[in-house]
Parts: structure tokens; C-alpha cells; sequence
């Protein structure tokens, strides 16, 4: 009996991470695309977030240069939350003076130093924007109102 008990165990723990397809953390610098090919179901929050037609506006009208540098991990619902709705409000805003680059980050916190490069991340996602070369402000884990507006607020400081 326990033998027939053992086999369907067996078959469950090893086929577990299959199941978790796409599981598999995606560290350093990535792309959107890189992003989104591995992650399908990032795809899907990206395709069904409804961004604030207002705080689109106001980022359609930024008329500077701005970087934004997204930490993330692959492995994390928040990121996969919020740098999905980022994905569309890139989209929404169609400006190309806002440009993001990403950069995967190990779930293992001791492994964590060498790919935030100096810079003081706690918790992810984390949103860095910056401005003619200085930092402007920063959206960590969770924004205020939406990604959106909280982006906006900051460039409009």
C-alpha cells in the first residue's frame, strides 16, 4: 500500500517544476522582449491593464529626456504587477524621450549585490527615474496611486 502511495508522490515532486513553466528567474540586463517571450503570463497583465487616460497624457507630454531603470525580479508578484502595467504605459504614452531598461535580480538575497551596481534597492519591483543624469524619484514595490500617475508626480516635481 505504501508503495503505491510512493509512486504518485514521486511523479508529483518531479513534475512540480515543469509545471511552473517559465519559473526560471531571468537576471541582468534584459529587454521588454526578453521579458515578455519568457514570461506569457506577464503578457496577459500587460494586455488587460487599463491605464489612467489622464496620467497618459501628462507622460505623453513630457518633452525631456527621461531613463527609467526597472529592478525586478522575474520571480515576484509584484514585479510581474507593476512592471506589466509599466509595459503598457509605455505603450499608452507612445513618447519615445521615456526609455527603460530592466535589470533581473536573483530571488537568493545574498546574491543580490552585484546586480544592483551601487545602488541602494530594498524592494522590487524598484523604479528609478532619472533626469539629465540625476535621479528624480523612485517607485518602490507598490506605487502610490497607479505606475502611471506616480511616474508623472515624480517628473513633474
Amino acid at each position: 500500500m505504501a508503495k503505491g502511495r510512493l509512486i504518485p508522490l514521486l511523479m508529483v515532486l518531479f513534475l512540480c517544476p515543469l509545471w511552473g513553466g517559465g519559473s526560471e528567474d531571468l537576471l541582468g540586463d534584459l529587454t521588454r522582449e526578453e521579458i515578455l517571450n519568457a514570461l506569457p503570463d506577464w503578457q496577459a497583465v500587460t494586455a488587460a491593464y487599463e491605464p489612467d487616460p489622464e496620467a497618459v497624457a501628462r507622460l505623453k507630454a513630457v518633452s525631456r529626456p527621461v531613463e527609467i531603470k526597472v529592478y525586478l525580479g522575474t520571480w515576484c508578484p509584484d514585479s510581474k504587477s507593476h512592471v506589466s502595467e509599466f509595459f503598457r504605459v509605455l505603450d499608452e504614452a507612445g513618447n519615445p524621450l521615456l526609455n527603460a531598461s530592466y535589470v533581473g535580480i536573483p530571488r537568493d538575497r545574498a546574491l543580490r549585490a552585484e546586480y544592483y551596481r551601487d545602488r541602494d534597492i530594498v524592494r522590487l519591483p524598484t523604479f528609478l527615474v532619472f533626469v539629465d543624469g540625476a535621479e528624480k524619484g523612485r517607485i518602490i514595490e507598490v506605487p502610490t496611486v497607479s505606475v502611471e500617475s506616480d511616474l508623472a508626480d515624480i517628473l513633474e516635481r
